[in-house]
């Protein structure tokens, strides 16, 4: 699974404004767009809907923006990736077969079982705050290439 742009920009944004977060109370859409390389109106929809959701804050106006509250870096990647993509569908079939299933398994189905309950296991053992490396000397740049 890879995850769709909306998630991957919401974890690149939020991973920026918890980098920056000592240093600015609050982000505009634009500077966090330009800081990552990503479209600006995409991204300040992605990020409107982290704020309807309660995992971000935003203040309107010229000394508005963006900013983290005290969910956001509890939230795990599971209950972000559902957030910005709607329920995750680990029990679908990776060829995107209908009767994919135990009785009637595609040629991928055995390798994948164990694949996807890691990946589920994974996502929803890992918080946004467990990504976080601002030691790393290159940590805007890994999260700034497309």
């Amino acid at each position: 699974m890879i995850f769709s742009k909306s998630s991957g920009y919401a974890i690149r944004a939020i991973l920026y404004l918890a980098l920056i977060n000592n240093e600015k109370s609050k982000v505009r859409v634009d500077d966090i767009s330009r800081e990552l390389m990503v479209p600006k109106h995409f991204l300040s929809k992605v990020l409107k809907k982290l704020v309807k959701k309660g995992v971000l804050d935003s203040t309107k106006g010229p000394y508005g923006g963006f900013s983290l509250n005290k969910e956001t870096l509890s939230i795990t990647l599971f209950d972000l990736v559902a957030l910005t993509n709607g329920e995750l569908q680990f029990d679908n079939c990776v060829l995107r077969l209908k009767k994919c299933n135990p009785s009637h398994p595609c040629p991928l189905h055995e390798k994948m079982v164990s694949f996807k309950q890691d990946l589920q296991r994974t996502l929803m053992n890992t918080s946004i705050g467990d990504l976080l490396n601002p030691e790393q000397p290159e940590f805007i740049k890994s999260i700034a290439t497309i």
